[in-house]
């Protein structure tokens, strides 16, 4: 499962660089939300992959919602593709910009990778794996290194979002007594966390399930945990929600090892 999707990832990044480079044309979505050629290319390598490798299991995308193409996943597992996060840090030349793809089983995310090709690193999880990869321009793994999260000792360090953070973060920082802040884009923040670079990485606004399910899975698999704010495991596949549209999320926070 995880060579399958690391392929398509690479395959996806390999796309998003050529648009990168020339400079994306941007379109807005119903939302206001920017949408650019890089992510519907990208988008459409990982959906024929993912449909040749895996016919049987349906996949959620981010711009096929967006169409209005959406499975039925109730009862089922699943994919969630989010062919490029962090799309303004993309527009604005930032490499926080990451590829996004996780299987959903249960309702939980239990193999997923997040590849940031402007980084040339990726990092994978699940299958009993837990990697960080080092990648060429040619788009070959020329490292693979085992990660984790760390035990915390002593003070905590977060790792909060650039572009959305809010009264609710700094509520709970100061309540947890967290000083030590490191900022990043997208579903890095996750990857941070996994690799024992950070301890905890709190999410009050809103985020669409595509946007999480990777980075939680290579969380997971490090031997994190993503909870929401009753500290119940955090969980995919939410539809028919009265107060939200279909894949929204709550709020959440995701801890690395809790000593």
């Amino acid at each position: 499962m995880l060579d399958t999707l690391e392929k398509l990832a690479l395959a996806a990044g390999k796309e998003i660089l050529a648009v990168y480079t020339s400079g994306p044309n941007v379109a807005y979505k119903d939302d206001a939300s920017p949408v650019t050629e890089a992510d519907e290319r990208a988008e459409a390598i990982i959906l024929a992959g993912l449909k040749e490798a895996f016919p049987d299991i349906p996949v959620v995308a981010e711009e096929s919602v967006a169409a209005g193409r959406v499975p039925d996943v109730e009862g089922k597992s699943f994919f969630l593709v989010d062919p490029l996060d962090g799309t303004k840090e993309f527009i604005n030349k930032r490499d926080d910009f990451t590829v996004n793809i996780a299987l959903i089983k249960d309702g939980v995310p239990v193999a997923g990778i997040v590849y940031a090709p402007a980084k040339g690193t990726a990092w994978t999880g699940g299958d009993g794996r837990i990697e960080k990869l080092s990648i060429d321009g040619d788009f070959n793994v020329t490292e693979r290194k085992q990660i984790g999260c760390r035990t915390p000792s002593g003070d905590l360090t977060a790792v909060a979002s650039r572009s959305h953070n809010s009264p609710e973060t700094e509520a709970f920082l100061t309540e947890k007594g967290i000083t030590s802040i490191k900022s990043v884009g997208s579903s890095l923040k996750f990857c941070l966390v996994a690799e024992g670079e950070a301890d905890v990485y709190p999410r009050f606004g809103r985020t669409m399930e595509w946007d999480t399910a990777a980075g939680d899975a290579v969380l997971r698999a490090a031997g994190g945990m993503t909870v929401d704010l009753d500290g119940k495991p955090f969980l995919y596949g939410k539809t028919k929600q009265a107060h939200d549209a279909d894949f929204a999320n709550g709020h959440f926070i995701a801890w690395g090892k809790r000593g």
